[in-house]
C-alpha cells in the first residue's frame, strides 16, 4: 500500500515540478501536492500537527509533518540549495514519532527532480 502511494505522490511531484520549476518556497510545493494528491483521490493532509512529550513536558505540536498521505506516508518537502544529513535524520525521526514505515525525502530546488527525490524507510 504504502509503495503505491509513493508512486503517486512522486508522479504528482514530477507534474509540479514540470510546470513550476525549482526556486520556489516549500509552502507552496506543499499545498501543490496536497491539491495534486486530492485530485488523484487520496486523502493529503498538509503541516500536520504532531504532539510529542518529553518527561514531564507536553507539546501540542512537536513537530508539522509537510504532507501526510492517507495516514501511511510522509513527505518532507525541502526547496533548499542542497540536502544536508540533518533532513534526512529529521524525516526518520518523523517516521519514528509518527510510527510510519515511509518517508519521502524531496527537494524541489534541483534542475532535475530526480536528483531531490530520496526514500526514507523506519524498520519499526
Amino acid at each position: 500500500m504504502e509503495n503505491e502511494i509513493a508512486a503517486t505522490i512522486l508522479n504528482q511531484a514530477f507534474k509540479i515540478h514540470t510546470e513550476l520549476g525549482p526556486g520556489l518556497l516549500e509552502s507552496v510545493y506543499e499545498k501543490c501536492l496536497q491539491y495534486e494528491l486530492m485530485q488523484a483521490g487520496y486523502d493529503a493532509k498538509v503541516q500536520v500537527p504532531v504532539p510529542m512529550n518529553y518527561k514531564s513536558i507536553s507539546f501540542e505540536a512537536g513537530f508539522r509533518i509537510d504532507v501526510l498521505v492517507e495516514n501511511k506516508v510522509l513527505v518532507e518537502v525541502k526547496s533548499v540549495e542542497s540536502l544536508a544529513p540533518v533532513h534526512f535524520a529529521q524525516t526518520l525521526t518523523y517516521l519514528r514519532m509518527k510510527d510510519l514505515k515511509l518517508g519521502l525525502l524531496i527537494n524541489f530546488n534541483t534542475k532535475r527532480l530526480k536528483d531531490g527525490i530520496h526514500r526514507v524507510v523506519n524498520n519499526l
